[in-house]
């Protein structure tokens, strides 16, 4: 019996909690409604890393950052990893991606058939070397972007999301049924709904009569890093709570937008090819804190920057909801199995197909994320395990330690409390079995000192172009 074709669908800054399928009636997403009933639905999933760059190459490989140093956003993938594209096309399938992609350069093999639209790093390359330099953190003036560029209308990216969308559905009608002796594989990315918060009007005006403040609170945690990381990044401070419901309404267009882009995507793969032989996966590469305790974007591991959508419909998947925490990692061995090539057995759950997890979802699991990139003066670490989420501080900085069934806004950090203290340290020596911190800090400050060594030094990346998001080139 031949194996079902794969259609990943990969979106841009979508926190998890911001679905109507995740219990946000707010949020108009037809699309992903009726996608949600067909499929398994992944309660807990998380982003390996909560910034596009190292999510992204996590990804594409199946491995942590750690793994494959790529620490941050001027370290991107390459090819240096074989993924999960690179084992599609050697088994024969027709391998294709449309839209962003944040790999380094189209001169890698990134794995891919043909690559359409893609978006690679900018600074021809080099991405953002700003995000190496520590020691001191460098200004980021850039962060007056987010509250000036709030207002419906059209900007680059819902421009080249549009054009994403209209590619992917020319592919599907032309070519989708061409490739009956194996199944193709595709990876359709948008930039959607990451900023610059400007909607279309048709899909901010589903907003417009709407009050949408979300249960946000707006004071910075009193942790010392997360004080450095408020500071570097802060974009609150331009903020004025008109802009900021107006930056919710645009967020939430354009989360409606991407649906509607979606939609226009699946309705091509229903009319040219049986959805019954396409598993469809749709994910996102990271969130959005929305204002959340005062943070904007991503770079913490909060649940709205580190807690993504995950949805899978097709062979291997019964409509229903899966608490297990799964990661983007585990989407490798998901597409290799989807498709028939065999794979290596997972050592952990954090390689396993997510077709194994949703069979045992009882089955004791537990996800890691880390963050080594710009504006913290060091790295951390999450390990989400059953209701419990511990972030480990580099540097002696305490942890902290969130009961997510009983405060999932994360409001009360319980880590000091005493009755906590058995808690951090069994969920410490879960982490510490899966890397040593100290091992990985020291990985990322030497490849990252030779990172700048490479761009010339300090004082040359300061003078290279800065940006608040990628340019659409």
């Amino acid at each position: 019996m031949r194996s079902p074709n794969v259609l990943v669908i990969c979106s841009d800054e979508h926190a998890r909690r911001y679905s109507t399928c995740y219990g946000n009636s707010n949020v108009h997403t037809p699309t992903l409604n009726r996608l949600a009933k067909q499929s398994t639905v992944f309660d807990n999933a998380y982003t390996p890393s909560p910034i596009c760059i190292p999510a992204r190459a996590a990804l594409a490989t199946g491995n942590q950052v750690h793994e494959i140093g790529c620490w941050s956003s001027a370290q991107a993938y390459e090819g240096q990893t074989e993924s999960w594209m690179h084992r599609s096309r050697e088994h024969g399938s027709t391998v294709m991606s449309f839209g962003k992609l944040h790999f380094r350069s189209g001169d890698d093999d990134n794995g891919f058939t043909e690559s359409i639209l893609p978006m690679y790093l900018a600074n021809s390359g080099a991405g953002w070397p700003h995000s190496l330099l520590r020691d001191p953190l460098p200004d980021y003036p850039a962060t007056h972007e987010l509250a000036s560029r709030i207002g419906s209308g059209e900007s680059e990216y819902t421009e080249y999301d549009r054009k994403v969308t209209a590619a992917a559905c020319d592919w599907l009608s032309k070519h989708s049924t061409k490739h009956r002796s194996k199944p193709w594989v595709l990876f359709v990315s948008f930039v959607s709904p990451h900023y610059p918060l400007t909607a279309p009007d048709n899909f901010y005006q589903l907003y417009q009569s709407k009050k949408l403040l979300p249960k946000v609170k707006r004071g910075c945690p009193d942790h010392a890093v997360l004080n450095e990381i408020r500071k570097f990044f802060n974009y609150d401070d331009h903020f004025t709570d008109e802009l900021r419901e107006e930056a919710i309404k645009n967020y939430f267009g354009l989360i409606s937008f991407l649906d509607h882009n979606i939609g226009q995507v699946l309705k091509t793969l229903e009319n040219t090819t049986s959805t019954r032989d396409t598993l469809v996966i749709y994910i996102s590469d990271h969130g959005e804190m929305l204002g959340h305790l005062g943070f904007w974007t991503k770079s913490v591991m909060y649940e709205d920057s580190s807690g993504i959508p995950l949805l899978a419909a097709g062979k291997g998947f019964n409509p229903g909801r899966c608490s297990a925490p799964v990661s983007l990692t585990n989407i490798h061995n998901t597409v290799l199995e989807a498709i028939g090539v065999k794979h290596p057995a997972a050592d952990s759950c954090l390689q396993e197909s997510l077709q194994s997890i949703a069979a045992t979802p009882d089955t004791p699991r537990f996800t890691i994320s880390q963050y080594h990139d710009g504006g913290t003066p060091v790295g951390f670490f999450m390990l989400r395990k059953h209701n419990w989420k511990l972030v480990h501080y580099a540097g002696g900085h305490p942890a902290q330690l969130f009961d997510l069934k009983n405060d999932p806004w994360e409001i009360n950090d319980i880590a000091a409390q005493p009755t906590s203290r058995r808690q951090i340290e069994q969920l410490q020596r879960q982490l510490f079995e899966i890397l040593d911190p100290n091992q990985v800090i020291e990985d990322y400050t030497r490849d990252q000192i030779a990172q700048i060594e490479k761009f010339g030094g300090r004082e040359a990346i300061l003078a290279m172009s800065d940006f608040g998001h990628t340019p659409v080139q």
